[in-house]
């Protein structure tokens, strides 16, 4: 029978694979920081901001529309134009986030020194 701490530590580890599962890969966590700390982009502007490739980034936001951390909103305009969103829902990872960024910025000083 397992205890109760190894039960705690199962718990912990399955929810970080859960969290990894949704923001996982390259590009996520990146397309999260702009259009959280940036607001709503449209597609070409958050193709530029991130430097991703327009396949890779639809294939991206798709999956993170599936996720509710992004929702899509197609303007009636000719061209069409279609804008991107953080949701609220993603604002529960704005914390997060902030702290990669922080945590980013100091490695990047300590590894060069600075």
């Amino acid at each position: 029978m397992k205890d109760q701490s190894e039960v705690a530590c199962q718990q912990v580890h399955a929810a970080i694979q859960d969290t990894l599962y949704v923001v996982n890969g390259k590009w996520k966590l990146l397309i999260l920081s702009i259009l959280i700390n940036e607001g709503t982009k449209r597609f070409g502007e958050l193709a530029r901001a991130s430097g991703m490739s327009p396949r890779i980034l639809s294939k991206e936001l798709h999956e993170l529309e599936l996720n509710q951390l992004v929702s899509r909103h197609v303007c009636p305009t000719k061209p069409v134009t279609v804008e991107y969103t953080s949701t609220p829902y993603a604002g529960t990872l704005k914390e997060v986030i902030d702290a990669m960024i922080r945590w980013g910025q100091n490695h990047k000083r300590k590894i060069v020194g600075r």
